[in-house]
């Protein structure tokens, strides 16, 4: 089901939104490059059939509305140029756009893949809106691993994942050891994406377990 946000800024974007909203935990659920597209709408469905409220805000709608796409390489190329039209100040008023319009009496997480999973991050180190935060292979991460996340955080990340190289993943641990970072031997990027050639089920099976235990435990 989709809904209206709308930003400090003023700015309106559309979110798909699933499970009941009396339920005692709420996510914030981060796109991929690819959009608001099938496979998000099925991770958060999965999320709310674990008793969850969630929301996934098109953060594409800064640039284009309405952007789905599948995984080919001409939607990479089209989900990066998308990207870099966004800056990472308003992706943050739409990630508190969405942390918002969850009910204010439970606690609220937030989890992403790929790009999201570094949204993620940065929204659990600028901002004090979430109780958790999970990334999955996000590749800015390395990059912004001085800061320091206001909530606890858990990571995850492919061996073999061809954007995010194992030095970047050990700079991360060494910067932030109160981090909880999961390394998936032979798994490449995206391996948790059932859409992706990448995708490893044993793996992704593994890391929802972990996502989901370590959401059980902060919220």
């Amino acid at each position: 089901m989709d809904t209206t946000l709308i930003a400090a800024d003023g700015h309106r974007l559309s979110a798909y939104h699933a499970g009941s909203v009396d339920a005692d935990r709420a996510l914030v659920i981060v796109q991929e490059i690819f959009g608001v597209n099938h496979h998000m709408r099925h991770v958060a469905d999965a999320f709310a059939k674990e008793g969850y409220y969630v929301i996934v805000p098109a953060l594409f709608d800064r640039a284009e509305r309405d952007v789905e796409l599948g995984y080919g390489p001409d939607d990479i190329d089209r989900g990066l140029k998308l990207r870099s039209e966004i800056t990472g100040d308003k992706t943050l008023l739409d990630i508190l756009a969405a942390a918002g319009q969850l009910p204010a009496d439970i606690p609220r997480g937030i989890i992403g893949y790929c790009w999201g999973g570094t949204v993620a991050w940065h929204s659990a180190t600028r901002s004090t809106a979430f109780q958790a935060a999970v990334g999955w292979y996000g590749g800015g991460i390395a990059a912004a691993k001085s800061e320091v996340p206001n909530c606890p955080t858990q990571l995850h990340f492919g061996e073999t994942d061809g954007s995010i190289p194992m030095t970047d993943v050990e700079a991360i641990k060494a910067a932030r050891p109160e981090v909880e970072v999961f390394v998936y031997p032979g798994a490449g990027h995206g391996f948790g994406c059932e859409e992706r050639g990448s995708y490893m089920p044993k793996d992704a099976g593994v890391a929802q377990k972990r996502t989901l235990e370590f959401f059980a435990k902060h919220l």
